[in-house]
């Protein structure tokens, strides 16, 4: 596989120095992302990078994923309108054995293969740098004009920023840059990736590299991941889409895929699943002749979601969507765990009653008429009832004399009325 080639046609690069692809024509080459170590968790947003090691690896080069513990501490103004938090070694460390865990679901770190993943943290070969060896070492090899000239410095001494540049901030690509050199001279690394908005950081490891080894590096960048109506991607109201199912649940991670636009779907698909060429077209033709079926977001919800979490998760994702929006089953309904059960009926209008009340057994019309306001009135109940407009835990309800107990609890804590197809209640015994 022509590595080149494959990210070109995936829309998946912004830029690439002279001579890159001539490289990795010639012999099998390490290349670095860098991961910032910030939280425990990966989110979506580091997604295309990491997509990019994977095909790196795919294609027979050995991927390095580089957790900046040591840059971390610092903070990257790359992109960033004020510095920030510093993290300690501690929370660092255990931040880096989450991410690797993450990180061994995209990349195979535990073969024999020459081209094995390996994972490194900056931290191990900064904790040691002295100032005096960084000014000596490093500083004198490039000049401040040059670091003047990069983007990610300039927007922030222009008039838009108030909060100006502090030196730690501006002495970062000096540091990213040593990096580069660290893992060219030890790993024989020759190619860093990241987001364009590393473009700056990642060409001044170049520069440091050909000044102070006389040795030739490589750059490359994907285009930052934008929606079609121009929001940022990979945020929702709730704030990222995280890999850790514990901080975005499978089935919240399912639907962002499953809700994006037709046009998102058609460039996410190129990006972050390893479909072929002719079976993403196929499935674009597909998607014009029938879009009301959405086989695009189907198809890249289910690739997505099988790679993050597996496959037993996805057909729980896909079993819990159908609770809402198709026929699913009172069975179906009592095999959600409470963390998909809760995602699925987020929003949804919730009462809370006496937990001993449905010990001792409560007639339904008094639940939800009387201990709750599900129903305005216990004559409107009594008519849907009738009508067989009622269903408990998606199962219908014809007995107006129903005693609902604590047998009939999902999870143990909640009761699921519904009336009518669209409107849901949630009950919580407390």
């Amino acid at each position: 596989m022509n590595f080149v080639e494959e990210l070109t046609w995936r829309g998946m690069i912004h830029d690439i120095t002279p001579g890159t692809e001539e490289q990795l024509q010639k012999e099998m080459t390490s290349a670095y992302v860098g991961i910032d170590p910030t939280a425990d968790s990966l989110h979506i947003g580091h997604l295309v990078s990491v997509m990019m090691l994977k095909h790196f690896q795919l294609a027979g080069h050995k991927p390095i994923a580089l957790v900046g513990g040591a840059t971390g501490m610092i903070g990257d103004p790359s992109g960033k309108s004020a510095e920030r938090n510093l993290l300690d070694e501690r929370t660092l460390r255990h931040n880096e054995a989450c991410l690797k865990k993450q990180l061994a679901k995209f990349l195979d770190f535990d073969s024999n293969a020459a081209n094995a993943a390996e994972l490194v943290n900056n931290y191990d070969w900064m904790k040691n740098f002295s100032f005096l060896d960084f000014i000596r070492d490093i500083g004198k090899h490039i000049t401040v004009n040059y670091m003047m000239a990069k983007d990610s410095v300039k927007k922030r001494l222009g008039e838009e920023s108030k909060m100006g540049l502090s030196f730690t901030e501006f002495t970062y690509q000096l540091v990213q840059g040593t990096d580069f050199l660290h893992l060219y001279r030890e790993k024989n690394c020759k190619l860093q990736m990241g987001g364009s908005d590393q473009w700056g950081n990642i060409t001044t490891g170049t520069e440091l590299i050909r000044r102070k080894e006389s040795g030739e590096a490589f750059a490359m960048t994907c285009p930052l991941i934008t929606k079609a109506d121009g929001g940022k991607f990979g945020k929702t109201e709730s704030g990222n889409v995280w890999l850790d199912p514990e901080l975005t649940t499978p089935y919240k991670f399912y639907q962002f895929w499953l809700n994006v636009s037709d046009a998102d779907a058609e460039k996410y698909i190129k990006i972050f699943t390893l479909l072929s060429k002719e079976e993403v077209t196929a499935l674009v033709k597909e998607q014009e002749a029938a879009p009301h079926l959405r086989p695009l977001q189907k198809r890249l919800a289910k690739e997505v979601t099988c790679m993050v979490h597996g496959e037993d998760e996805y057909s729980k994702a896909v079993e819990a969507s159908q609770i809402l929006f198709g026929n699913a089953t009172a069975e179906s309904l009592a095999g959600l765990d409470k963390e998909t059960f809760l995602s699925v009926f987020e929003g949804v209008p919730t009462y809370e009653v006496d937990r001993t009340k449905l010990d001792a057994g409560v007639p339904v019309v008094e639940l939800l008429a009387t201990e709750t306001a599900a129903f305005p009135s216990k004559g409107e109940l009594r008519r849907t009832i009738k009508g067989n407009g009622l269903s408990l835990n998606k199962a219908k309800l014809t007995d107006q004399d129903y005693l609902v107990t604590a047998a009939d609890l999902l999870n143990d804590s909640y009761l699921l009325v519904q009336k009518g197809k669209k409107n849901y209640y949630l009950i919580e015994a407390v």
